[in-house]
């Protein structure tokens, strides 16, 4: 679903009601209300142009997904991110994600004039 872009669909589909969410070293978004808020921010924002699971590494419970984002924010700035999204899953729900990428990642490109 996130490949094709359906970001909030799949909120309610895969997380689990008390489920956390945490970029980097930032504190946690807690709840799968408060994960929904922060996607809703971030589609605002940009437009994902591309969305692609590079790969995805599964232990048990455990789950990493290196993703490919490809973005363009409202005024037209390009970003391009990489991270990986290291889940634990509770049957078939999401109870715990935390994402790891280069801050740097998010200064935006300037399209040339």
């Amino acid at each position: 679903m996130i490949e094709n872009k359906e970001f909030l669909e799949a909120i309610p589909l895969f997380y689990a009601e008390d489920m956390t969410a945490q970029e980097n070293g930032e504190p946690p978004r807690v709840g799968r209300q408060a994960q929904v808020d922060n996607e809703t921010r971030a589609l605002a924002y940009m437009r994902f142009d591309e969305s692609r699971a590079a790969s995805v590494v599964v232990d048990g419970d455990r789950v990493a997904v290196h993703w490919v984002f490809a973005m363009t924010t409202r005024d037209g700035a390009r970003l391009r991110m990489e991270e990986i999204a290291y889940q634990t899953w509770r049957g078939d729900r999401i109870v715990s994600e935390r994402y790891f990428y280069d801050p740097a990642q998010r200064m935006a490109r300037r399209p040339p004039t």
